[in-house]
């Protein structure tokens, strides 16, 4: 039986992409069968607001702040979510990187 999938999504500034990207590979996402490293990448423009008692990497606590970011997509095995997102969180140059993990259909499921 194959191990269910999730898909990790992440928002990160395109500076930082490929070294975000090394780590959730590093820690074992990114494998489509016989293939690694597989992601898909679009660009986009992220907005925040760093409110009072945050330290942002990028902008003014208080000022609306505009980048350009990556949206990255990624499969990964479901059991190695933890590591993958800790590798996320420590590679990130956010102190709040924003993500989502979805968790795929089971495809042995009726």
């Amino acid at each position: 039986m194959t191990e269910p999938l999730d898909v990790l999504v992440f928002y990160s500034p395109v500076e930082s992409t490929e070294d975000v990207l090394a780590a959730v590979f590093a820690a074992g996402a990114g494998a489509v069968g016989d293939y690694r490293d597989c992601a898909f990448v679009t660009a986009g423009t992220g907005r925040f607001r760093p409110m009072p008692g945050a330290t942002p990497a990028i902008g003014t606590v208080g000022e609306l702040e505009r980048v350009a970011e990556h949206r990255v997509e990624l499969v990964l095995g479901r059991s190695l979510r933890p590591a993958v997102v800790a590798a996320l969180r420590s590679a990130h140059p956010y102190e709040e990187p924003a993500f989502h993990v979805l968790e795929t259909a089971d495809p042995t499921a009726p």
